[in-house]
């Protein structure tokens, strides 16, 4: 008897195992941000900042696929350590733009190994985490 695909068994969806890699490498995470006092989301916040210095919420939110509504808080609470000021556009005040603060941008230096650590706890090769980031990127898009 041949089998029938299930399309609704766990073990023939792309989706449930990106969910528990993306767990479980946001929990590895955790103890190298729990240094610095970071959560996760607060993380990639300030690595856009450091790339750019200053964004608009909007443009953060477009870089980071995430709405304003899972944004704002991360940023009030970023603001709060005093890592980031919030400021209304002059040219249109509809617009709210972030910009490191010089505590927020001392906390990069203390945010540089974390990379490296990370690498050290994923068990792939360079060219599987190529492969990998190339592919993710094209299912991001």
């Amino acid at each position: 008897m041949t089998e029938t695909f299930d399309p609704l068994k766990l073990d023939n969806q792309l989706c449930f195992p990106l969910y528990v890699c993306a767990k479980e490498v946001i929990r590895q995470y955790k103890p190298f941000l729990d240094e610095i006092d970071l959560t996760y989301t607060q993380y990639i916040t300030m690595m856009a900042l450091w790339e750019h210095k200053s964004l608009s919420v909007k443009k953060m939110g477009e870089i980071l696929y995430l709405d304003s509504g899972t944004l704002t808080p991360v940023i009030k609470s970023l603001e709060k350590k005093d890592y980031v000021v919030r400021e209304r556009s002059q040219e249109d005040e509809r617009v709210v733009n972030v910009t490191l603060t010089d505590k927020g941008t001392a906390l990069r230096e203390k945010a540089l190994a974390i990379p490296g650590k990370i690498s050290s706890c994923i068990d792939l090769s360079q060219e599987e985490a190529g492969a990998l980031y190339v592919i993710l990127h094209k299912l991001m898009k």
